[in-house]
């Protein structure tokens, strides 16, 4: 009997550990440039951690998020994900962490967290009231809303775009948010706004919401152009609202970086070309990398290294302030979304036992 026993642990030892598995819940579509580029870098992530990984687009509609999520749950046990990581896009975030919490499935929030206090009183913190909800890592997206507006400020200045056509000397500056509901579209908008109040001469004229659609950002930009003829700084929430700003500008026979300027955020290979040829003055990005350093601390926190100890709703600067040189290198790099060369290997704690704290910030991967 003993020797059964020693045999069956024996042959135990020599199996290979069954894999961890993780689900995104992906708010975006399936062809939108950074959340393209976030499920590609997970999916990298994923296999340099041997963590099987699957993604669920929802194509920006959130009733969708909440259909995926109920297929998941409804999948024999066998099936199911171990983890799921899904962003507080259209503030779906309780909704789902109720869903999944119900069915014993672990979940964690990254790119954006909770952040309405009705919501927060509500849900509590992290493994309270949901045990399985195991925290969160946010992407500190005042940043960028405050390095984009302060350089589109800069480059007003620079260039005499309060002289243009205004009389009273102001930079006058117009306004392309994302979303009402999702946390990151409220904080890029109050970094642009910082950045606004502490220039005497900068004044914002209005902030829409373009809803991160190009076609929007035009129709918007368009009735905006003639209700204020003197702006002429245009401060985009995205590169997509950016781009449609630009085109509505062009069709009135405006040329962008030449009588008019523009600001983005984001890191498709568009936004970065018009960065190098003057179309952008100003743009932001990198934060598509939260989803992968999530990875990273849930593989952590399977295996043993909870990451706990750095907090369970961590807020974490990501942004890079792409310059021309900067934007080369990324592309040269990651152009085209190849991220092969990236080993996450080194980012884990349990494979690097000397590591003591996570670095996030995006710029490391541009050395």
């Amino acid at each position: 009997m003993l020797h059964r026993l020693v045999l069956f642990v024996g042959l135990l030892l020599t199996l290979p550990a069954m894999a961890m598995s993780v689900a995104l819940l992906n708010p975006g579509k399936a062809d939108e440039a950074f959340w393209l580029s976030s499920a590609r870098l997970m999916a990298q992530a994923a296999n340099s951690l041997d963590i099987r990984f699957e993604v669920h687009y929802a194509e920006r509609q959130h009733t969708r998020l909440l259909e995926i999520a109920r297929k998941i749950i409804a999948r024999p046990a066998g099936e199911r994900p171990d983890y799921v990581v899904f962003s507080n896009d259209y503030a779906t975030g309780p909704e789902l962490l109720r869903l999944f919490d119900a069915a014993g499935i672990k979940t964690f929030m990254a790119y954006s967290g909770l952040s309405d206090p009705a919501d927060r009183l509500a849900i509590g913190p992290p493994r309270t009231r949901f045990k399985g909800w195991l925290g969160s890592l946010e992407v500190h997206a005042e940043d960028a809303g405050y390095q984009t507006a302060k350089k589109l400020i800069e480059t007003g200045r620079r260039v005499g775009a309060a002289g243009k056509d205004g009389k009273d000397g102001k930079l006058h500056l117009l306004a392309l948010a994302g979303d009402r509901s999702t946390p990151s579209s409220h904080r890029r908008s109050a970094g642009m706004r910082r950045a606004i109040a502490e220039a005497p001469d900068a004044v914002l004229d209005q902030e829409v919401f373009a809803a991160w659609s190009k076609d929007k950002a035009a129709e918007q930009a368009g009735w905006l152009y003639q209700r204020y003829p003197d702006a002429r700084l245009v401060w985009a929430g995205s590169d997509l609202m950016a781009f449609g700003a630009m085109q509505s500008w062009e069709s009135r026979g405006g040329k962008a970086g030449k009588d008019a300027w523009f600001s983005a955020i984001n890191t498709s290979n568009e936004a970065m070309d018009a960065l190098k040829s003057g179309r952008l003055a100003a743009l932001s990005g990198g934060h598509f990398i939260a989803g992968a350093w999530s990875l990273v601390m849930l593989y952590d926190y399977h295996h043993g290294r909870d990451f706990a100890d750095e907090g369970l709703e961590l807020d974490q600067s990501m942004f890079a302030s792409f310059t021309p040189h900067l934007a080369d290198r990324f592309l040269e790099r990651y152009g085209d979304m190849h991220f092969e060369r990236i080993d996450f290997k080194r980012y884990s704690k349990v494979l690097n036992p000397s590591l003591k704290r996570y670095d996030f910030n995006f710029e490391q991967l541009l050395r």
